[in-house]
């Protein structure tokens, strides 16, 4: 086992048991295998499944998996035009189970987010019976300030490039703290609890995943 390996997994059992006592439903899982089934186990099959923007879900290939293997979902992808693909994010907000990532986590148990439209946060807070975030361990961090830091610092700018998003931090790399129309930092959410209890389900991966 690698010293990253050993660190991730002892900080994880931590974490979980802080997520824990913030009334989160919370796992540590050391690989992305084991994350995966984990994740599966907890979205019954009679469930209407929806998902934000999350890399780390993708990766773990549970998108893909909801869709192949008899879930009914709302894909926003799906969508003709514009105007449909918001009706479908707004439908999302009523699913049963809704799937996303999160931007970064702290030590102690709170998650911050930053979102362009606000269709992710708001499921976050409120609208779908259970949501699941998976989180692999490069993004918790030591305190809240370090977790905004890391979401507007990084998170942003990455995805503004991946997304071809025409912000300065598209082009620069950096935050410029720019009130842009496409600026992907509209909405900046701290969660520092979790309502109702178990509500929200948090698996941690030891495993460097997503930005």
């Amino acid at each position: 086992m690698s010293p990253e390996q050993q660190r991730n997994d002892k900080i994880g059992g931590q974490l979980v048991k802080n997520l824990k006592a913030r009334h989160f439903d919370a796992y540590y899982c050391s690989t992305k295998q084991a994350a995966a089934q984990q994740i599966i186990s907890l979205i019954p099959k009679t469930d209407t499944v929806s998902w934000g923007g999350s890399l780390t879900m993708e990766t773990l290939g549970i998108i893909q998996r909801v869709k192949d293997d008899g879930w009914k979902v709302i894909d926003r992808d799906t969508a003709q035009n514009k105007e449909e693909r918001v009706e479908l994010m707004r439908r999302a907000l009523l699913c049963d189970t809704y799937l996303t990532g999160t931007n970064a986590i702290t030590e102690d148990g709170e998650l911050v987010n930053i979102d362009g439209n606000g269709n992710r946060t708001a499921a976050m807070m409120f609208g779908p019976k259970s949501v699941i975030i998976a989180c692999g361990m490069n993004k918790v961090v030591k305190s809240i300030e370090d977790a905004l830091a890391r979401a507007r610092n990084y998170a942003a700018p990455v995805n503004a490039q991946r997304f071809d998003i025409k912000t300065p931090c598209k082009i620069t790399g950096a935050c410029a703290d720019c009130k842009s129309t496409e600026s992907i930092c509209t909405y900046i959410v701290r969660t520092r609890l979790c309502r109702p209890e178990e509500r929200i389900k948090i698996v941690l991966i030891g495993e460097t995943l997503g930005f």
